[in-house]
């Protein structure tokens, strides 16, 4: 069974980026599409991000041009690479794919940004 852990979350300021990482382990992850969600305080889990196995990435609107979805596959590992960062991205980032209808998620990572 494949399990994900997320990193890479901490506070930053208003105009500021981080990278994300969700590394899988139990098995490989090259074949799967992967997606990243994140859920705001007091709020539901949003999708962000998704980028599938051939490398095609989507993004949610807000996101757009600031966040980009990446994969190596070679370590097992997808990145959020989260730029010009405002409060209103502040949430525990989830990575998450599905595998045969079981929706697999990781633990989450914190990112809050504020001055």
């Amino acid at each position: 069974q494949v399990q994900f852990v997320e990193s890479g979350g901490g506070l930053v300021q208003p105009g500021g980026s981080l990278r994300l990482s969700c590394v899988a382990s139990g098995s490989g992850i090259s074949i799967y599409t992967m997606n990243w969600y994140r859920q705001p305080p007091g709020k539901q889990r949003d999708w962000v991000a998704t980028i599938g196995n051939e490398g095609n990435t989507y993004y949610v609107g807000s996101v757009k041009g600031r966040f980009t979805v990446s994969r190596d596959n070679a370590k097992n590992t997808v990145y959020l690479r989260m730029n010009s960062l405002n409060p209103e991205d502040t949430a525990v980032y989830y990575c998450m794919t599905r595998i045969r209808d079981n929706n697999i998620w990781g633990q989450g990572t914190q990112v809050t940004v504020s001055s």
